[in-house]
């Protein structure tokens, strides 16, 4: 009995993530250019740079409505992306800052992060090479 039990748990276990977006199982990096000195951030400094609290790094951002985005804002800033764009619109609409670029892939953000050592972006930690820097892991 005990071993339909654990078979059975296996196999919902199983049925389930076959399911759950791929996302559900990606490990979300922060990263900066290869040339950044930067080498760790909190959470609350990376919220800082992607809710325009600072200048310092220049946030780049993945595709509005994407799943990575979405969690993202969660994870960071524990705000969804809807209330993190309408920050974003006050800042651009007063004058005080410009909303991140926006592009569609892990692939273009690392490339955005890589080209530019001020540039902060947020990839799945499978798209990472030697020209960008982890300085952030999201659990």
């Amino acid at each position: 009995m005990k071993k339909i039990t654990i078979t059975l748990v296996i196999a919902a276990l199983a049925a389930t993530a076959s399911v759950l977006p791929a996302s559900a199982f990606a490990e979300t990096v922060v990263i900066v250019s290869a040339k950044n000195p930067a080498t760790r951030m909190f959470s609350e400094q990376a919220a800082q740079f992607f809710l325009g609290k600072s200048t310092m790094f220049t946030p780049v951002d993945q595709a509005d409505g994407s799943a990575i985005r979405n969690e993202f804002y969660k994870k960071v800033t524990d705000k969804d992306a809807a209330q993190v764009k309408a920050i974003w619109s006050k800042l651009v609409f007063t004058g005080k800052a410009q909303a991140p670029k926006e592009f569609k892939s892990n692939a273009d953000v690392k490339k955005a992060v890589a080209d530019d050592p001020k540039a902060i972006g947020y990839i799945d930690k499978s798209a990472v090479d030697d020209t960008v820097k982890v300085i952030l892991t999201l659990q």
